[in-house]
């Protein structure tokens, strides 16, 4: 990989990726892989991050920190019949990275997959330029013919992809972006961010013990204190307490106790995050505190299980917010960093010896991009998305909201809308046509703020899928390159063919929820 010295004069690629984010990055490698499989040629490919990536290569999951991976969750009766493993059948660039990176099954150590992300990009010649900013696109025939950067660059490309949350590129050369969940008729909601942070010195056994201690007390109603202490995470408010009562317990009255596998962490119950709260002395709501130590999804990054990385800290934002924060390359804002000096102090009161916030947010959904190819919504995913001929890889996820989306829920009712929960996981295969943005047809947008409708981004946004959608439109852009095509006209069928051909084509069993894609295409149409 060549560290590129911004020049004075223009310069040309026939691949600029914008963005760092790793969905971005892999899919350059497998359209450079597949371009020179085809012709023995190199591809001319250029990598623009806003971020400072001469520390960390990689995005959210590098520099953010975000090493608790979200994995395609195939559900039990699926993976009996079709006699796959709990995770699946990854695409084939993701397993590579994976491996590279050294991730067992959950946790990436962000250090091992900066160097396995550089090392791939090196491989296949790419060029780096951090810390960049657009000031101006230049379209050509409704396609963009070049980038301009507020340092007076201009790089000049054939094919682009924008693997920003916010669709940063697209918005630039003019694509149309629906803010927050407009597709719900809520432009101003939008999901929380997270600011990951990392512990050191508290083991697992004594984070297990921790909680356990807390279980006892909160579940002994004769201890005061503990009670007291539930009743300030619940705002004072006797029904919230209740429930938070009854949440610490299974359906068969045990003590939800953590979840600790070979090197992660499920966090299951509330009373970790009780404490917090009681300990700040705000109440255990988002929307109304501001930011709540949630149930946490912990990586383990050490052998001596003594190195933790949390996804627990979340801030409420809105659409504004979101997108504002993405274009200042997610940095966290003063209020987010006070907020985390508490964190420190509450970890370190357990025996943490250090207690370090990423320099990065994990934003997860900024608003989706208009006008491509193919839009994706909730109901598609729940009915299997691509027919099984056309598929390039399936995947496997919860409509997870974390945190919520603010106001669904009133606006839903209003509506005589009965339930917003949709619990059954949709399983579903891999496209492109929802990234090729067919307004400015040689961009596609891979990201969560790709052409999704719906609850589609629920699942959409993560980084596993995404990558699958990266491997499509790498290939993509190899064939658009070699057939002189634009990307937005080349099929789910053409990038297949090349996956059969490189025996790179991963198991097929996406499956249709019919009743629950009913209902949600109902919900979908219903709720705008």
């Amino acid at each position: 990989m060549t560290a590129a010295t911004p020049p004075s004069s223009s310069v040309s690629f026939d691949l600029i990726v914008y963005g760092d984010e790793v969905p971005g990055l892999l899919a350059l490698v497998c359209a450079a892989r597949d371009y020179r499989r085809q012709t023995g040629k190199n591809l001319r490919t250029l990598v623009l991050s806003k971020g400072n990536s001469q520390d960390d290569l990689g995005g959210h999951l590098i520099r953010g920190r975000l090493a608790y991976l979200d994995r395609s969750h195939i559900p039990a009766d699926i993976r009996q019949s079709e006699n796959i493993p709990a995770f699946g059948d990854p695409v084939s660039i993701y397993k590579e990275f994976l491996n590279r990176a050294g991730v067992y099954q959950i946790a990436l150590d962000p250090s091992k997959a900066n160097i396995a992300l550089r090392n791939m990009l090196q491989e296949v010649g790419a060029n780096l330029i951090n810390n960049v900013q657009i000031e101006s696109v230049i379209k050509a025939d409704n396609k963009i013919s070049s980038i301009k950067l507020t340092n007076g660059s201009t790089f000049i490309g054939k094919h682009f992809i924008d693997c920003t949350v916010n669709a940063e590129l697209a918005l630039f050369a003019g694509v149309q972006k629906l803010r927050g969940f407009e597709t719900f008729g809520l432009p101003d909601s939008e999901l929380c961010v997270t600011l990951v942070f990392e512990t050191e010195g508290l083991t697992v056994q004594r984070l297990k013990d921790i909680e356990f201690a807390y279980l006892k007390r909160f579940t002994n109603p004769s201890d005061t204190l503990a009670q007291n202490m539930i009743n300030i995470a619940a705002g004072s408010n006797p029904t919230v307490a209740d429930r938070f009562r009854r949440e610490l317990l299974d359906a068969q009255g045990r003590l939800r106790n953590m979840a600790i596998g070979t090197d992660f962490i499920d966090v299951t119950s509330r009373a970790l995050s009780i404490a917090y709260h009681a300990f700040r002395g705000r109440r255990l709501s988002l929307a109304d505190s501001g930011a709540i130590l949630d149930q946490g999804n912990i990586a383990i990054l050490n052998p001596n299980k003594d190195r933790l990385a949390w996804n627990a800290l979340l801030f409420f934002v809105n659409s504004t917010q979101a997108e504002e924060l993405a274009r200042a390359g997610a940095k966290p804002i003063p209020a987010m960093l006070a907020e985390m000096a508490f964190v420190e102090r509450f970890f370190k009161s357990f025996g943490a010896t250090a207690v370090k916030a990423a320099s990065e947010l994990y934003i997860r959904h900024a608003g989706n991009v208009t006008g491509v190819v193919d839009p994706l919504t909730g109901a598609e995913m729940l009915s299997g998305s691509v027919p099984a001929n056309e598929a390039l890889g399936t995947f496997s996820y919860h409509l997870d909201v974390r945190g919520g989306i603010h106001g669904l829920g009133a606006k839903a009712a209003n509506k005589g809308i009965k339930s917003i929960s949709f619990l059954t996981p949709p399983t579903f295969n891999i496209g492109i046509r929802h990234a090729l943005v067919k307004e400015v047809p040689n961009l596609a947008v891979i990201s969560p703020g790709s052409g999704f409708y719906g609850y589609a981004s629920a699942a959409g946004r993560i980084v596993e899928y995404n990558v699958g959608v990266g491997q499509g439109v790498g290939i993509a852009v190899s064939l658009a390159q070699i057939s002189d095509r634009q990307l937005a006209d080349v099929t789910n069928l053409d990038v297949r063919k090349v996956l059969e051909t490189t025996r790179q084509l991963t198991r097929i069993f996406g499956k249709s929820h019919a009743q629950e894609a009913k209902r949600m295409n109902e919900f979908e149409i219903g709720i705008a």
